[in-house]
């Protein structure tokens, strides 16, 4: 039940005036409900932003045992990324189907180890679940006991992170958590983006935010948080042009002007032209006959090119005074004056026409002509009658790279797993309906559906962002904070298409994949890219001084090792796409990657200090502290099966 003011003021912003109770339509309801609930969403995000920021500085206060002041901020980070996790899931179910699972076990503890030890919490009972319990596969009775029916989430982010190996002594008091806690259970903890009216609904979408605000409002890093919009909008308009020009280089009989593909198009008059645009055009007739008259007189032609002279003679600038003017808002989109509102009627004209007559025959058009390319992909799949196109697509799709090089929070990711899903699920559907349709004719698109419809996945979505975020999605920021909520939030969204099930195996949920090769951290500016660039270093070293007489060996002991990286890596995420991740095979595999990543980088790091004038055997402080200020990332050697094909698909991002 909510307080009656509380109501009026939610439903104060979907109030009507008389005067525009005449011209409203059913979309002036839904905009005007969907922006007032979009406004009240980001006073909920601004306000928790607020009370998270103070809470921050509370807990670090509280963390014990971490000298640097910069690991103890990125360690009070990581635990309130971990507990705002769990937060998200126990509201779901997933935790000993409790709902407040954790403040009970913070009481539960309590009275267990007595109100007097006041670091119990975290030391008994939080890095045993983090580790043993969430982090870990197999489970001794006597720990299930203590901590009840939780999933294997496996994913990395409750590993035993590098800063509990540096800093083996850590304590953070009870209070700590008493404090937080207090402050998590003032709102409602949803893992999807519902709209309530109870004024206090946090999705994973706020991580994003209460991140880069908390990021600029810290350190002025210049983060930037990207509207979903903006992301979309570029995201769209740079994935789907690639997929098309993937398929046309593999099947280009799909792409003559005759085929499908542009028939559909032409055939769909204005269907693929923004609602914006298209928005109170007559839908027959002529596209002014709406316009009053004194807008209508400013259509002369024989007057547009008469050069303007001292005569008394009526000018055209004077009879268009008028079409300054605001539109009315049944027929004008916000602030659009009458001239603003012809031009884009014109254009409006234009782009439909060019359909309509077959003009459109490259995909660059759809960007050019501003087109729903995202809506245009979606009916072609679902559409098309030709499988080998859907073959197409569907391998496109699937080996397409997306890299955003300064990730931060992973909005535009999250934009690239939100454009690819429904591309994915329309190719299986229509795999599916082309194998029920003529049966054993399509053997690989069975081979395909059965690994989809493994009892292994939760359903079809949590298989299909699970195979985007593993395949498709790679980022990178300079800051591990960043790093760490990019993948958090690609988490939650991989756990919000599960539902808890405690007859199936790890309770419904299917362990979450491992993409800590995926994102990354460091400074994309500074490092070696390609092996052409360490080459050409090593070249110009020995000519310059003999150091590196060997270097066509050292060429090729760095390409053998990075060789090794990659089967390595390949292997390891193999073992994650059939569920093999908790093994101790998996681990050992996953240890040795990063084991020789580093080594192989480290020897790069050595290499490129000396182009910044840094003998790392002379000088082996200033070495650590050039490594500790540039943050220097190898392309070459993080993506090295991506980079030694040619590079990622496509790039996103904002610009710097």
């Amino acid at each position: 039940h909510q307080a009656p003011e509380l109501i009026y003021q939610k439903l104060s912003g979907l109030f009507f005036s008389w005067d525009e109770e005449e011209n409203i339509s059913i979309i002036d309801v839904k905009k005007r409900v969907k922006d007032n609930f979009n406004k009240n969403s980001e006073k909920v995000t601004k306000k928790f932003y607020q009370e998270f920021k103070k809470n921050h500085t509370t807990f670090i206060d509280f963390i014990e045992g971490i000298t640097e002041k910069i690991d103890k901020d990125w360690y009070a980070s990581l635990m309130l990324n971990r507990l705002m996790f769990i937060y998200f899931i126990q509201k779901k179910g997933f935790l000993d189907d409790n709902k407040n699972y954790l403040a009970d076990k913070l009481k539960q503890t309590k009275e267990t180890r007595g109100h007097d030890e006041f670091y119990s919490f975290y030391q008994d009972f939080l890095k045993v679940l983090f580790h043993k319990g969430l982090g870990a596969k197999e489970r001794p009775e006597k720990l299930l006991k203590e901590i009840g029916r939780i999933p294997y989430l496996n994913g990395g982010l409750f590993d035993v992170h590098e800063l509990e190996t540096k800093y083996t002594n850590i304590k953070i008091k009870d209070d700590a958590f008493e404090k937080l806690f207090a402050f998590f259970d003032e709102y409602e903890w949803h893992l999807d983006t519902r709209q309530e009216s109870s004024g206090k609904e946090i999705n994973p979408d706020v991580i994003g935010y209460i991140f880069e605000k908390y990021i600029n409002d810290r350190a002025s890093m210049g983060a930037y948080y990207t509207k979903e919009d903006i992301t979309e909008y570029i995201g769209k308009n740079t994935i789907i042009p690639y997929i098309f020009d993937e398929v046309k280089r593999n099947y280009p009989k799909a792409f003559k002007p005759d085929e499908y593909l542009w028939q559909m198009l032409s055939l769909s008059s204005d269907k693929y032209i923004y609602d914006a645009v298209k928005y109170g055009v007559p839908k027959n007739g002529d596209i002014f006959s709406d316009l009053p008259e004194e807008i209508k007189k400013g259509f002369r032609p024989d007057l547009e090119n008469k050069i303007v002279t001292d005569s008394d003679e009526t000018h055209l600038w004077e009879i268009r005074k008028v079409w300054n003017k605001k539109a009315p808002a049944e027929i004008a989109l916000p602030t659009e004056i009458y001239r603003e509102l012809i031009e884009r009627r014109k254009h409006y004209a234009d782009v439909k026409a060019k359909i309509e007559n077959g003009e459109i025959t490259q995909i660059n058009d759809f960007i050019t002509y501003n087109l729903n390319i995202r809506q245009f992909i979606q009916d072609l799949l679902a559409d098309t009658e030709d499988p080998f196109l859907i073959k197409h697509f569907y391998d496109a799709i699937k080996k397409v790279t997306i890299l955003d090089p300064t990730c931060g929070s992973g909005a535009f990711l999250f934009a690239a797993l939100n454009i690819l899903e429904p591309l994915y699920e329309g190719c299986l559907l229509r795999m599916q309906q082309f194998t029920e349709e003529n049966p054993d004719k399509f053997k690989r698109f069975e081979e395909i559906l059965a690994e989809v419809n493994s009892p292994r996945h939760p359903n079809l979505q949590y298989f299909i962002y699970k195979s985007i975020i593993l395949n498709n999605l790679f980022g990178v920021d300079i800051m591990n904070e960043a790093v760490e909520i990019a993948k958090l939030r690609l988490f939650l969204k991989l756990v919000s298409t599960a539902d808890v099930d405690y007859k199936q195996e790890n309770y419904g949920l299917e362990p979450l994949p491992d993409i800590d090769f995926n994102i990354r951290c460091g400074n994309t500016l500074v490092g070696f890219a390609k092996l052409e660039e360490i080459k050409e270093y090593l070249d110009t070293k020995a000519e310059e001084s003999f150091v590196f007489e060997d270097e066509h060996d050292k060429v090729n002991a760095i390409t053998d090792k990075a060789d090794i990286v990659a089967k390595l890596y390949k292997e390891f995420r193999t073992k994650q796409t059939a569920c093999d991740g908790g093994s101790d095979e998996y681990h050992q595999t996953k240890m040795e990657v990063t084991n020789r990543l580093n080594d192989l980088n480290e020897e790069l790091n050595q290499y490129l200090a000396f182009i910044y004038g840094i003998d790392f055997d002379l000088k082996p402080k200033k070495f650590e502290e050039w490594k500790t200020s540039h943050q220097p990332f190898h392309w070459f050697s993080e993506f090295y099966e991506i980079m030694s094909s040619g590079g990622f698909d496509v790039i996103i991002g904002n610009p710097p």
